[in-house]
């Protein structure tokens, strides 16, 4: 459909992503392209809750969910509008699904949602919603995204926030580990092929999948984006590639 939204996943980026002399400019490059959203749903990587949870509805105090930087870090503001109406379709759609929906009222924006968006977004005058991932199974996580998939068609862009390679532990030196590189060409690959069954079982079938991802939480949310995009899988871009400290920033769009 011509008015249908695209679904995104991006890597997001540490804060200091807002110094960098290149990624910022890439960001916002990417969002002049895209229709004005009527609303944004996130799902970040650093939000994990079980049931699903839906953050606050208007607008709240951002999660500094980091530790070690300037201060000036933790100065950074953005006070997006709430979306309470968005809310209210998120669980109509979710209730049929029969997925269980918790409200956490206080919860605002992690850097995982807020970081990107100020540089897509920097009027923060988009109304923005955050919900968690209640878990990091990546065929629930699909049939999640599948569910949500009619928002698109209501305005709304769906945004998997996560970063394509992450372990920060296996970063020895500037240079990108060949292990990020491996990852980054395979999963590439993968999704120009639309070979959604390799990625779902990414663990295995990657080169270096487990080295690339210790832990999955920030590529679990390409899964959601995948069940969002639904019949685009064909109908794709990469916006954004490329690496920032070692890790792979490949960002993609449905639609």
């Amino acid at each position: 459909m011509a008015d249908r939204m695209p679904a995104l996943y991006l890597s997001h980026g540490a804060p200091p992503l807002a110094d960098d002399d290149l990624w910022p400019d890439e960001l916002a490059a990417w969002s002049s392209d895209l229709r004005r959203p009527e609303a944004i749903l996130i799902i970040s990587a650093h939000w994990e809750e079980a049931p699903l949870a839906i953050g606050a509805t208007r607008t709240v105090p951002l999660v500094y969910d980091f530790w070690g930087f300037p201060d000036r870090y933790y100065d950074v503001r953005y006070a997006a509008p709430g979306a309470p109406a968005l809310a209210e379709r998120v669980r109509a759609l979710l209730g049929g699904a029969d997925t269980p929906v918790v409200d956490v009222p206080d919860r605002g924006l992690d850097h995982g949602a807020y970081v990107p968006l100020k540089e897509m977004y920097p009027d923060a005058d988009i109304p923005v919603l955050q919900i968690s991932m209640p878990t990091l199974e990546p065929e629930a996580l699909m049939r999640l995204g599948r569910s949500l998939q009619p928002l698109r068609d209501e305005g709304v862009l769906i945004v998997g926030s996560g970063f394509f390679t992450h372990n920060l532990s296996a970063l020895r030196s500037p240079s990108t580990p060949s292990w990020s590189v491996e990852f980054d060409d395979w999963g590439g690959g993968a999704l120009a092929s639309g070979d959604v069954d390799a990625l779902l079982d990414f663990e295995r079938k990657a080169p270096a999948g487990r080295l690339a991802h210790p832990r999955t939480e920030h590529f679990a949310p390409l899964f959601v984006t995948l069940g969002a995009a639904g019949d685009d899988l064909s109908a794709q871009t990469v916006p954004i590639q490329g690496f920032w400290w070692g890790l792979a920033k490949r960002s993609i769009q449905f639609g």
